[in-house]
């Protein structure tokens, strides 16, 4: 796929490049400095459109019949899983890091109660 592309493959390399690589230094700083909150949605966001986009991948190397004559691909299910356990990692690591947003106490929006005096006024 990367020596000549789809135009669906394409699409997605782009939409890496322009969604998912500017969110790779927000993360950084944001998990680094710990605590902060903010981070769930951008992180959700990033790690479900990282998973999608490794829903048609996954499918191409499964599904497709690659030409004989053209680049090496996959021919045999064993080439083909070796592939696949090659692009698991990129499918299993949003995966996790969108249930650790949507689980984690640490990343759950914080509770907003206005302040309540615990003084009563007696006039």
């Amino acid at each position: 796929m990367l020596v000549d592309p789809p135009e669906w493959f394409r699409s997605l390399v782009l939409c890496e490049a322009l969604v998912q690589l500017p969110f790779f230094p927000v993360a950084a700083v944001a998990f680094l400095k710990g605590g902060c909150r903010w981070i769930r949605t951008p992180a959700v966001l990033y790690s479900v459109h990282a998973a999608t986009t490794l829903v048609p991948v996954l499918g191409h190397i499964l599904f497709h019949e690659f030409p004989l004559e053209a680049h090496p691909a996959p021919r045999t299910l064993r080439e083909r899983g070796l592939l696949l356990s090659v692009y698991a990692p990129y499918l299993l690591m949003p995966l996790l890091l969108l249930l650790t947003m949507l689980l984690s106490s640490s990343y759950s929006p914080a509770c907003t109660s206005g302040n309540v005096s615990s003084k009563s006024k007696t006039n």
